[in-house]
């Protein structure tokens, strides 16, 4: 299945939950955080401001981007976890 988002909105896919903690604890599933980083795989056409003009966006598929913690709402495609939300829920494109 493909998805377009309309207006300012993006696809994100967001990473794997971290397995272990930073001293090698391995950790279960019911402890894991929520990630806030991922990868935008769809990005909509951008919104029009209130004067009439098209405001572009300034993501693009491909970008490692992090996110706010409660940001997007999640929605399945072919079996994997993605969140939909808007770009200015994006925090910033990570290099």
């Amino acid at each position: 299945m493909t998805i377009k988002p309309l207006a300012d909105r993006v696809v994100v896919k967001p990473s794997e939950a971290e397995e272990k903690t930073s001293g090698g604890i391995i950790l279960p599933d019911t402890a894991k955080e929520k990630p806030q980083e991922g990868t935008i795989i769809a990005v909509g056409p951008g919104k029009v401001s209130e004067s009439g003009a098209k405001v572009n966006m300034e993501v693009k598929v491909g970008d490692k981007v992090l996110y706010g913690k409660y940001s997007g709402t999640e929605i399945t495609i072919d079996g994997v976890e993605h969140l939909i939300m808007r770009e200015s829920d994006i925090l910033a494109v990570l290099n």
